[in-house]
């Protein structure tokens, strides 16, 4: 679907164009053309892009048939970029990346992108709810997209700070080999994190410092405000990563405490029966003959005897352990 919306300057209006009004939009250096090319076969959008626009065959090529980490590339008259809107579904632990192509020239922005976008679809539904945003140069329409898309990175990593402490309670309380699958999941959530921030990092830091044709020198202090955003994200993703290899060695802990616990209890009752499996195998020898002397081992008496030391040789055994306090 390809949708836009322009911003006529004479008219003092925005109004919905279609693709064969690009060109006479594109004549008005005053005006503001945003296209959003939004899951559009690269047939419909290639020779939009090559014809009505002039973007540079490799840079089309770039946005239509390959899949790229955040980068920028100047191309003098305009920008290509490449940004990633982060999807994290709790639950899941598994973060999943959408990405959004972006063209910025003097008097308008192109985006596309295959799937949908919620920052990009939030900054559209704002741009028709208040048309102050397309007055405005493209190059701050390009910030509003980037504080956005950092928005919903906050949002991801909120979302994955939850599900880590959710683990981690879940650990003390019934450690299982299912958490131990959520901590590699999320393990591989944070890697997924990091080199989605990193490069984006460095995209924002470009917009803040370089000195792009098609970027006014007094907007760059908005994207350096999303620079510091992404910074702190960053951090945030280190962080993220340490507590979750935390999380790992502390289970690893709780399940061989629960094994020492186990074999604890063992041994105990192990050591509580020995007197009593040796009592009964020492007197049950077959080698020993009843003879009349012997006969007083099978009377009343010696039954309750045998009897009372059995029972009460495991008891002062237990009483004796406890006072060690080795249980």
């Amino acid at each position: 679907m390809i949708q836009a919306r322009y911003f006529n300057v004479s008219e003092n209006h925005i109004v919905d164009v279609k693709p064969e009004q690009f060109a006479s939009a594109l004549q008005d250096p005053q005006g503001l053309l945003w296209v959003d090319f939004s899951g559009e076969s690269p047939q419909e959008s290639e020779p939009i892009l090559r014809q009505t626009f002039g973007f540079h065959p490799l840079a089309v090529d770039d946005a239509l048939q390959e899949s790229h980490v955040p980068k920028i590339d100047d191309w003098g008259q305009f920008l290509y970029i490449v940004f990633h809107e982060l999807v994290f579904e709790p639950g899941s632990e598994d973060i999943k990346t959408v990405e959004l192509d972006v063209f910025l020239g003097e008097n308008y922005i192109v985006t596309h992108h295959d799937l949908p976008v919620p920052s990009l679809s939030r900054v559209w539904e704002a741009c028709q709810r208040d048309d102050r945003y397309l007055k405005m140069d493209a190059d701050h329409l390009l910030y509003k997209l980037a504080d956005e898309l950092v928005a919903d990175y906050m949002q991801v990593v909120d979302e994955m700070d939850k599900e880590i402490e959710f683990v981690e309670d879940e650990i003390f309380k019934k450690p299982s080999s299912v958490m131990v699958q959520k901590l590699f999941d999320l393990k591989r959530a944070t890697l997924q994190l990091r080199r989605t921030l990193s490069p984006q990092r460095e995209v924002l830091n470009k917009l803040a410092r370089n000195d792009f044709a098609v970027i006014d020198a007094n907007d760059r202090i908005y994207f350096r405000d999303v620079y510091d955003h992404l910074v702190r994200l960053h951090d945030i993703s280190e962080g993220l990563r340490d507590l979750v290899g935390g999380a790992l060695d502390t289970y690893l802990s709780v399940i061989n405490n629960r094994m020492n616990d186990v074999m604890k209890t063992l041994t105990l009752i192990t050591t509580l029966f020995m007197p009593i499996s040796f009592v009964a195998g020492f007197f049950g020898m077959n080698f020993f003959q009843p003879v009349d002397q012997l006969s007083i081992w099978t009377s009343n008496p010696a039954f309750i005897a045998m009897l009372v030391i059995v029972v009460a040789t495991p008891m002062g055994m237990f009483m004796w352990m406890r006072r060690r306090g080795w249980m």
